[in-house]
């Protein structure tokens, strides 16, 4: 097989075959249909065990429709090895681009980006748009997801620097300078219409050094207006702005990617694949994480969450949350402020996200999470809502909501999960309100306030120590002296 190259060794080999004679290096596939088209480019860790997957019969009815019919077409494959992850992944986009498989999604999207290209070996230099950047001398910027938004900041630009685009034809007049218009756009800007050269390649500079920086406003613009969205419920859009947000954020900083290496499964393994295909993610969720909200008609409000590693309970990385932004009954902003708080945590200290976020509820729900992400300017990894009612998955973008028959091991993997997260919320809640009766016992010591009383609770924790404490200890809290402290310690002996 080489490593440079796709596998062009012309012998008649079964599939089964040939992907026996597959290496554990990572790199990318090639699969083919009768005529050799290419249909579909994908990348892999081990090759061995990702193509061999498309050919496991025992696997077939839980893969998604559209991996099914691909694997019906597939009658050849080719494979390039290489030496790393992070190599396979820019390879395959760069074959994604090149070939345009028909099952591929990823990457072909260039509709969306846009350059601005600048060439200063021009005596008057434009700006100009363009989607491909050639190997020249020109400046790019970019790319940029947001056309719409990129027009309108250049024709401002047109006004603040006066700067030509792409419609501008200026004429050079006879004592060396030029006219940049000849039309009423002359009399729109504020700059002098005729400019020598060496004073208009200094605006063009200026407008260079706003352009790269211009990019931070429309991120913090954008992600506004993604709040706004998602505030009014309309996902949709929220989703659309969220894509776009992301993008553009990836072309702008080289961030960290707190990754982390695939284990090996076991057990739970065909569950975790099984969900992998379903929900058509990359890589396999080995790691998720269940978010759950419990109350009592608005009182109590708490939040769960459970980590499932390996397709297991993970108890060590359980986590509990008292809510702390608001006072009521809202399921929403309790979400939106547990999620946040967890992925914030998680991104401050560099750690790991799972693979997988379940957010117990509907599309009100994963609105809220995504919202969460949105508000700490952090990329969400891959986000489903589990709705109870019929255990409908629903997507946070622009996917149909999926119902997978209840003997699905995916979706069964999920409801444990989910149920879990439920069990772990009812049983916080229900801790709280059991200290909540012990501590109202308070209640009935005459001059006990509010401020005394949480001045209690602070220094010694619970009702339980507090009763152990002696005078002496209890005339140690501020706003307790020798005599008070002496009564609420009679008294708690008596009740």
């Amino acid at each position: 097989m080489p490593a440079n190259g796709p596998d062009n060794d012309s012998a008649p080999l079964g599939l089964k075959e040939k992907v026996r004679r597959l290496s554990e290096k990572p790199g990318v596939y090639l699969m083919k249909d009768r005529l050799g088209r290419i249909l579909y480019v994908g990348k892999a860790k081990s090759l061995k065990k990702r193509v061999s997957s498309y050919f496991t019969p025992s696997r077939a009815m839980t893969l998604h429709p559209k991996i099914r019919a691909l694997i019906e077409l597939i009658e050849d494959f080719d494979v390039i090895e290489v030496k790393s992850e992070p190599e396979a992944l820019l390879l395959e986009g760069r074959l994604i681009k090149q070939w345009k498989p028909k099952y591929n999604t990823d990457f072909t999207d260039d509709k969306r980006f846009l350059l601005v290209r600048v060439d200063m070996q021009e005596e008057m230099p434009k700006f100009r748009l363009t989607r491909f950047k050639k190997e020249d001398r020109s400046r790019y910027f970019g790319p940029f997801a947001h056309s719409g938004l990129l027009r309108k900041t250049l024709a401002q630009m047109r006004k603040q620097f006066g700067i030509m685009l792409t419609d501008a034809t200026p004429q050079k007049l006879p004592d060396g300078r030029w006219k940049l218009y000849d039309d009423v756009r002359q009399e729109l800007y504020s700059f002098q219409n005729e400019v020598a050269a060496e004073d208009y390649r200094r605006r063009a500079e200026d407008a260079c050094a706003f352009l790269e920086g211009k990019s931070r406003e429309w991120l913090e613009s954008l992600r506004e207006e993604m709040m706004k969205a998602a505030e009014k419920q309309e996902f949709e859009k929220a989703a659309e702005l969220r894509d776009v947000v992301f993008a553009l954020e990836k072309t702008l900083a080289k961030t960290r990617r707190f990754e982390r290496e695939q284990p090996m499964i076991e057990g739970d393994g065909d569950a975790l694949k099984a969900l992998q295909e379903a929900l058509g993610m990359r890589v396999l969720p080995a790691h998720m994480e269940c978010f759950d909200i419990s109350h009592i008609s608005g009182t109590f409000v708490v939040a769960s969450m459970v980590h499932f590693a390996d397709g297991k309970p993970d108890k060590n990385n359980y986590r509990r949350f008292q809510i702390k932004s608001f006072i009521g009954n809202d399921d929403f902003r309790a979400m939106e402020e547990v999620v946040g708080r967890r992925y914030r945590r998680l991104s401050e200290e560099q750690k790991a996200f799972p693979e997988l976020v379940v957010i117990d509820g509907g599309r009100g729900q994963i609105g809220a999470a995504l919202k969460a992400f949105v508000a700490i300017g952090v990329e969400p990894p891959t986000m489903i809502g589990l709705a109870k009612k019929h255990e409908t998955i629903i997507f946070p973008d622009e996917r149909a909501p999926l119902n997978l028959p209840l003997t699905h091991p995916g979706l069964q993997l999920l409801q444990r999960l989910r149920d879990e997260a439920h069990r772990f919320a009812n049983t916080y809640n229900a801790d709280l309100r059991s200290k909540k009766i012990r501590e109202s016992v308070l209640d009935d010591f005459p001059g006990l306030g509010e401020v005394r009383r949480a001045a209690l609770m602070a220094h010694f924790g619970d009702i339980e120590k507090l009763r152990a404490a002696s005078e002496e200890q209890i005339g140690e809290v501020e706003g307790f002296g020798p005599k008070m402290a002496g009564e609420l310690k009679a008294f708690l002996s008596r009740v």
